[in-house]
């Protein structure tokens, strides 16, 4: 039992003496790595103390480097500034001495301008002092003037404004008349221009008529051997015609348009031919239209030859024949120029049997008036100036040229038969029915043109004559002036346009004339 108990006490005090022999090594452990730990940590500080230093000797180079930069900008800049200021002060000091300058120079102006002023007064008041001894010597002039001529000085200023305005009013007309002249002379080119435009977009029905042939085909097919492979077959007859077909949806039908009519009766003929015949290529149709020519050129002989046997005429040369039968084929207001030319022709004839004089030559003279229409196309100038050459150039006589220059009264005529030409011409234009228009609206027309002549003040009497181509307006020499009358025709032909539609061009004719008239008993 004891020796349990020491055994226990023993143990006890084994276990007691491990623990404080494991507690103090572990104490003696604890203090060696606490030692370690404290070196280390004097090691770090000393190195941290010497980086910091390191680094704060780095960073006071870096700002000392930094401030001298920061000098030597700074100087530099209050070089360049003082410099500036320098150069400011520089063109202050210029433009005060400018400012000096002028300033002495307004001073001496300013004392001129008053030695001025005060001589311009001084002048002023010798001046006003010598208007008012003018102004009593005119007053008195005038006085005596009135007295001279016994008109007040308002009758005497009306009178002058009057002359005035009337010399105003000629000089106005003399230049009017020259404008109108220049422009005349400059507005050939752009007239045509304008017709040629206004020959496209117009679209009356006469037009169609005369510009535009049809030919009558057998079946739809023949339109495709017309055409060709590839438009060979049109192409060829259009560029060997100059014309243009049109070949659209109208069954059994061909159309041909062209200004110029035998163009278009040798394409239509040509055609015609090629049709019958069944042939149709390039090479046959270069073929028909030569022959067609030939032939259509042989008949423009044949039909002047007919013309002239008609109104049994001779001794015509053989182009001027060929002319004359040209005129077949050309219209004018929708009127045939070959039979309005041999319907003046007989008038002439008739009118010259009845005044005892030659009816041949005036039958002549009728025959070839419109003689320039022919070729008018090919060559320049109107149809007139173009028809006094070529009768000069066949040796046509002078009474024949005269009534070509003159049956529109370009020129004054110089021959009776010239005379009898124009008189025929404006019948035959006149005549009822002549140009495709009806009576009534004939009558109308002319009715119209007198009532706008009449309209106007100081107009005595208006006639229209050459089937309303022209207008007479007789006027009262009391209201209306030489110098009135140009404006009067002018207004006249404005309201015309305003007012009517009308074909080609009116002519408006203003007379004034005095006439005094006694008896003697």
């Amino acid at each position: 039992m004891e020796n349990s108990i020491l055994w226990i006490i023993a143990s006890a005090l084994l276990g007691i003496l491990g623990f404080l022999g494991g507690v103090l090594f572990r104490r003696f452990l604890v203090e060696a790595r606490l030692g370690s730990v404290q070196e280390k940590t004097r090691t770090l500080l000393a190195e941290s103390e010497h980086e910091a230093e390191r680094k704060v000797k780095e960073a006071s180079i870096e700002a000392k480097e930094i401030v001298l930069r920061a000098r030597a900008e700074f100087d530099q800049e209050t070089k360049q500034r003082r410099s500036e200021l320098q150069r400011m002060e520089h063109r202050l000091i210029q433009k005060e001495e400018m400012l000096d300058r002028k300033m002495d120079l307004l001073d001496r102006k300013e004392k001129d301008f008053i030695n001025k002023e005060r001589k311009l007064q001084e002048r002023e008041t010798r001046i006003s002092h010598q208007e008012r001894k003018a102004q009593s010597i005119l007053e008195e002039q005038i006085r005596k003037l009135e007295q001279i001529s016994g008109l007040t000085s308002q009758q005497a200023k009306e009178e002058l404004v009057t002359k005035l305005v009337d010399e105003a009013r000629v000089e106005a007309a003399e230049k009017v008349k020259r404008i109108e002249e220049e422009t005349r002379e400059l507005s050939s080119r752009k007239a045509r221009e304008i017709l040629s435009l206004a020959i496209q977009r117009y679209a009356a029905d006469h037009v169609a008529e005369t510009t535009v042939s049809v030919v009558d085909l057998p079946n739809d097919e023949m339109k495709g051997r017309i055409i060709g492979r590839e438009g060979r077959n049109i192409r060829a007859l259009e560029m060997a015609t100059g014309v243009d077909l049109i070949i659209d949806d109208t069954p059994e039908a061909v159309i041909i348009s062209c200004f110029d009519p035998i163009r278009r009766e040798i394409c239509r003929q040509a055609l015609q031919r090629l049709v019958a015949d069944g042939r149709i290529h390039p090479g046959r149709i270069e073929e028909v239209v030569n022959k067609v020519k030939k032939e259509i050129e042989n008949g423009f002989r044949e039909d002047g030859e007919q013309a002239m046997f008609e109104l049994g005429l001779s001794g015509i040369h053989v182009e001027l024949l060929k002319l004359l039968g040209r005129l077949k084929f050309r219209t004018s207001y929708s009127q045939n120029v070959l039979q309005h030319s041999k319907e003046v022709a007989y008038l002439c004839g008739l009118l010259a049997a009845e005044l005892d004089l030659d009816p041949k030559l005036a039958k002549r003279a009728g025959l070839f008036h419109d003689i320039g229409k022919a070729v008018d196309q090919q060559m320049e100038g109107s149809h007139i100036q173009v028809g006094i050459e070529i009768a000069k150039r066949y040796g046509e006589p002078p009474e024949v040229i005269n009534a070509i220059a003159s049956h529109h009264e370009d020129v004054e005529a110089s021959c009776i038969e010239a005379v009898l030409v124009d008189a025929a011409d404006a019948l035959s234009a006149a005549r009822p029915g002549a140009r495709r228009e009806m009576l009534e609206s004939y009558v109308k027309r002319l009715a119209k043109l007198e009532e706008i002549g009449e309209s106007f003040k100081g107009v005595a009497k208006t006639y229209a004559i050459q089937a309303g181509r022209e207008i007479r307006v007789m006027v009262e020499p009391e209201q209306i002036k030489d110098a009135e009358a140009l404006f009067l025709a002018k207004d006249i032909a404005k309201k015309i346009k305003q007012e009517m539609a009308f074909p080609g061009e009116i002519r408006v004719t203003v007379i004034r004339e005095v006439r005094a008239v006694e008896y003697a008993r």
